[in-house]
């Protein structure tokens, strides 16, 4: 069972394995960081460079990737719809969705005629959707398109998404505090595994999937949201192979990890349903003489963190990290 992903990872995961608003072009306008003057016209520009005004803040937004629909989820303001809901209850656990939060279908198919039917204010989407689903919702409701991810830069992607959502829902004071607590943990985490005399342990963060009877792995390389959390608070990617240059994701199977020798290498990983470290591997001769294996060194994620999320996703993941690493 492949693992779920951000639908717009479909294309590059691809690649790397061969081998009522108006929209314009225009500068973002300023608007002074205030709920209490969140009450006027918004005009955000978006990842496309494109210019999105909305007569008001937006209270009725649909999200289509999981990672934005936390952010909006976050910021106080409840999505009416999101895609593949129950898919997000299971996987991200960063901030739960309610009851009330109408499903709007498959992330990388959503239906347009059921956002259309729940009259959102804006639609937020991740960039590199299928070109054809902006313009179609765009002649109903407005689109505010995000970057969702870049590897030579996530924590500074991950701000401007989060601020350009913020912005959008007239919540840009909530996100300023959330970011500054994420920097604060970062930080402390940082300084916990100084003191434990932990910076620089080598780490391998990854999820994995059974394709019949083969296991295929994906390590997070460096530039992936949760390497750049795991350097931030002071350890090192083991991970050198090769990664697509959005996610920061690779592939490689189980003898491709021999090429990870070191003694204190830790290995993280993410399964909130098929867990293939614990039962596709099991009995892999291979697997069970990598270094983390025979040092026990092997911490398992908790169920519901994304490993393409925002600030809170971020928080839930390095205090995992900090932990497995000091105590």
């Amino acid at each position: 069972m492949r693992l779920p992903t951000p639908a717009v990872l479909i294309t590059a995961t691809a690649l790397l394995l061969s081998a009522c608003g108006t929209t314009e072009n225009t500068e973002n306008t300023a608007v002074a960081p205030s709920e209490a003057a969140a009450s006027g016209p918004v005009t955000v520009t978006d990842s496309r460079g494109k210019a999105v005004t909305l007569k008001a803040p937006a209270k009725r937004v649909v999200a289509l990737e999981w990672g934005e629909a936390e952010m909006v989820a976050s910021l106080g303001v409840m999505p009416v719809g999101a895609a593949d809901v129950a898919g997000y209850n299971v996987w991200d656990k960063a901030a739960p969705l309610t009851a009330e939060v109408k499903d709007v279908g498959k992330r990388n198919e959503p239906s347009v005629d059921a956002i259309v039917g729940l009259n959102p204010d804006v639609v937020i989407m991740a960039e590199e959707r299928d070109s054809t689903l902006v313009p179609q919702i765009e002649k109903y409701v407005p689109v505010v398109v995000t970057k969702a991810s870049d590897a030579s830069r996530n924590f500074d992607r991950l701000r401007e998404d989060f601020k350009l959502i913020a912005k959008t829902v007239g919540k840009e004071a909530e996100a300023d505090k959330q970011l500054s607590e994420m920097d604060a943990k970062l930080a402390e985490g940082k300084k916990a595994v100084e003191a434990k005399g932990a910076a620089g342990t080598p780490f391998l963060m990854a999820d994995g999937y059974l394709e019949g009877s083969t296991v295929s792995i994906r390590p997070f390389g460096k530039g992936s949201l949760v390497s750049d959390t795991a350097e931030a608070v002071g350890l090192k990617n083991a991970w050198t192979g090769k990664v697509d240059p959005q996610w920061g994701l690779g592939q490689t199977d189980v003898e491709g990890l021999t090429a990870l020798t070191d003694p204190k290498t830790v290995l993280f990983y993410s399964a909130a349903e098929e867990d293939v470290f614990t039962t596709g591997l099991a009995q892999n001769a291979v697997y069970q003489r990598l270094p983390f294996v025979v040092s026990k060194k092997i911490h398992k994620l908790q169920a519901g963190t994304w490993t393409f999320g925002g600030p809170k996703s971020i928080i839930m993941t390095a205090d995992q990290i900090v932990k497995a690493v000091t105590t």
